[in-house]
């Protein structure tokens, strides 16, 4: 049988489109979970990029940059991969739903549908033997970060988001989701570029950008995401029986926007809110509500009465 032949730019193209592998999808999904150490190669250039700082060194518009872009981003991911695109929390306008997703993508965590149909699995099966990134099944390093060098996580299953697959220009963006990072890395490039060649006195350069801007603010972010994985199912407290291991912790909702209160969120997954008391500190929330107030979004799904029924607390208490 001749051999076909593959030209540079298909090979180019299948090196970029994260829906392309060699066998079946489905047969790919239903291998034996493995870490693979190849796999690992992005994680440990994204942290070998840290040592970056060790030639650049560091200046306060670069430290204010990555400081900025950690909690930029983990909104995109709190406010938009999680509350949005996973459990439809709110309401948005197809062209607001494509920028948030394109935004999204430069959080470096892969496609907004991959990480809707992950977490969606999660839910279904949490702590159970099917759970993808359980700690109370295979660990804390395999939650943290194991899980993702898996190959069998890899393949988006388009069948269980169905909602989202439905628009074209959103499995786009999931097919080729390396467009975010490259972007980024890009920006931060022309951001110190600008500041080097207008505001000389700040002592920043392109390559310092990219370094902070880049490298340690994803880093960053990276390991606080992953802190829910790892952490959320064992540091905290219990508020609501839902059958896995989910906890609330108010370190986790510093770390993490408001993700930390896992319980709530895991007993009421369809509520906007996962900080369901004004003293559970919660600034996605907080954000969503300023972009409702603003048109943005609309229709923040509340957190329902019988939530604070079941806590035998009283509604108003709720009030922020």
């Amino acid at each position: 049988m001749p051999t076909v032949s593959v030209s540079p730019l298909r090979r180019l193209i299948n090196c970029l489109d994260s829906d392309y592998f060699e066998g079946d999808a489905e047969v790919i999904r239903n291998q034996p979970e493995r870490m693979e150490w190849r796999r690992l190669v992005p994680f440990v250039i994204l942290h070998l990029g840290c040592l970056g700082v060790i030639w650049t060194g560091w200046s306060w518009i670069a430290v204010a940059t990555a400081v900025f872009l950690y909690f930029a981003r983990m909104f995109l991911v709190t406010g938009f991969y999680h509350r949005y695109f996973s459990h439809k929390t709110f309401q948005i306008s197809r062209v607001g739903q494509f920028i948030a997703a394109f935004l999204g993508l430069t959080c470096t965590q892969r496609g907004p549908l991959w990480w809707a149909w992950v977490h969606r699995h999660h839910h279904k099966h949490s702590d159970e033997e099917e759970d993808i990134h359980s700690p109370g099944v295979q660990g804390f390093l395999w939650s943290h970060i194991g899980w993702i060098t898996s190959s069998c996580n890899f393949p988006t299953d388009y069948s269980r988001i169905k909602d989202l697959a439905k628009y074209p220009e959103l499995v786009f963006l999931n097919r080729f989701d390396l467009i975010g990072p490259i972007f980024l890395a890009l920006v931060m490039l022309g951001w110190g570029l600008f500041l080097q060649g207008f505001f000389p006195l700040l002592g920043t350069t392109p390559l310092q950008m990219l370094v902070w801007g880049f490298f340690i603010s994803t880093t960053f972010l990276f390991h606080g995401t992953s802190c829910i994985n790892s952490l959320a199912h064992v540091l905290g407290r219990k508020r609501y029986d839902t059958h896995d291991d989910s906890r609330n912790s108010m370190i986790l909702a510093f770390i993490t926007l408001g993700e930390g209160w896992h319980n709530n969120h895991h007993r009421y997954q369809a509520a906007a809110r996962q900080g369901f008391y004004w003293w559970e500190f919660d600034p996605t929330y907080y954000t969503l509500k300023v972009l409702s107030w603003l048109g943005m979004i609309k229709n923040l799904r509340p957190v329902p009465d019988s939530a604070y029924r079941e806590d035998g607390q009283i509604s108003g208490q709720a009030t922020a």
